[in-house]
């Protein structure tokens, strides 16, 4: 295998055999084909596609550099993916909810790509808080409490862990083809018997349309049941922050708030209904209102909290240590009107401007910087009313992520177009 005619074979179009695939994936990992091999084939695959067969390839490729995870108990075993969005907190909720349910959810998640934060960097918010958990480490922890969450280890896909980085600053995170392979190698992984997604759109993801949110959602459906998987997908608007908080700090307090049975309706109804698809899938319940039943009574009763403690103790965390959070500061309306749009490209680089995120690999997060919104979509605004809090305590950056901010949130006559919170994907719709 000779990676530049491989790279120039995709670059023109054409689709790459097995081993080709399996040759350059393996020798990525490594180490023989070098980071800047791999950037050129990752952006001819962005700009070219690639065919089902072969982003199936591309998963077990990447699959096939490492292990699998072993099953510790006879309990169903699940997890949730979500494609990335502002203020995407759900995975810090659904974990413990659905561990409170007699299932296992072995979630290996990872860092921020592009303008979304991702869950480790979110739980590292909470001093002392292991994302590097051993295999027998997370083994021990799922037979206890149902539930962990943890970066992948050295043995557990290590194609991705390499890959997922070198996305993230390459410009090459919105590819159907790179986001399968790399979310579903980590699940098939997790030798799950039932996945939910949360495919999202919308200014405030990697993904712009529905258009292409359904592509994607096709993509890793079929995956997931090619593996025998048992995998359902909803489609959620992203074109403002789910939730009223957008940080890592910032979406930590948030998730408490609601395992507590408080905060947004927005971030908690979507939460429940990915918890909900579980259930019905592993036959926990019967219908949809039985399942959002079960799961209020396990927040209503204290008991998701409890075990959302107990992960994060597990994990040495301590969630009675102060919580690193800026000096918040209010951003105020210049005339009134309609908040119309959101432009979360630009509110994930205001985010990114303060240290929030990466803007290479490898590059440390400053977790006490966030935003809190004030305002919703298709709410009234008057001129001087608070739009939303920026909380950062040096001056400069708080200063240049305000000029973002300014030119992301539009106040108009009227309203822009809007979606409901999330769609049942129906596949080949």
């Amino acid at each position: 295998m000779i990676p530049a005619v491989v790279i120039s074979k995709k670059r023109e179009g054409e689709s790459l055999s097995r081993s080709e695939i399996r040759s350059f994936i393996s020798e990525y990992t490594a180490g023989t084909v070098p980071d800047y091999q791999m950037a050129a084939l990752a952006m001819a695959i962005f700009f070219q596609g690639m065919t089902p067969e072969e982003t199936s390839e591309l998963t077990d490729a990447m699959i096939d550099t490492g292990d699998r995870l072993r099953r510790v108990s006879d309990r169903p075993r699940v997890d949730k993916h979500s494609t990335g969005g502002l203020g995407d907190l759900t995975s810090l909720i659904l974990a413990p909810l659905l561990a409170c349910c007699d299932l296992d959810v072995p979630m290996i998640s990872g860092r921020g790509l592009g303008i979304t934060g991702g869950t480790l960097d979110k739980l590292e918010a909470i001093p002392g808080f292991r994302c590097d958990l051993s295999e027998a480490e997370s083994e021990q922890q799922l037979r206890q409490i149902g539930c962990f969450i943890t970066g992948a280890t050295e043995k557990l896909v290590p194609a991705d862990k390499k890959l997922y980085g070198l996305r993230d600053v390459t410009g090459t995170v919105p590819s159907i083809s790179l986001i399968t392979a790399s979310i579903m190698s980590k699940k098939i992984a997790e030798t799950l018997d039932a996945l939910v997604l949360d495919v999202k759109f919308g200014s405030g993801a990697f993904l712009p349309t529905l258009a292409r949110a359904k592509e994607l959602a096709t993509s890793l459906c079929s995956n997931g049941l090619r593996a025998g998987i048992r995998t359902t997908a909803l489609l959620t608007d992203m074109n403002q922050p789910l939730g009223t908080m957008v940080g890592n700090t910032c979406e930590v307090d948030q998730s408490i708030e609601i395992l507590r049975g408080e905060g947004p309706p927005e971030a908690t109804e979507l939460t429940m209904e990915l918890c909900a698809r579980v259930l019905l899938e592993t036959q926990k319940a019967s219908d949809r209102q039985s399942a959002w039943k079960i799961l209020q009574e396990h927040i209503d009763s204290g008991r998701a909290y409890e075990r959302f403690e107990q992960m994060i103790h597990m994990q040495h965390g301590d969630l009675n240590a102060k919580r690193a959070l800026g000096k918040p500061k209010p951003f105020l309306a210049q005339k009134a009107g309609v908040l119309s749009s959101i432009d979360g490209q630009k509110l994930g680089q205001a985010i990114i401007a303060m240290g929030g995120g990466r803007k290479k690999a490898g590059e440390p997060i400053d977790h006490s910087v966030g935003l809190r919104m004030e305002k919703r979509l298709a709410d009234r605004i008057e001129a001087g009313d608070e739009l939303l809090i920026i909380y950062c305590d040096s001056d400069s950056k708080r200063e240049e992520a305000s000029k973002l901010v300014s030119e992301a949130i539009r106040i108009e006559e009227s309203l822009g177009e809007r979606f409901p919170l999330w769609q049942e994907f129906q596949p080949g719709a």
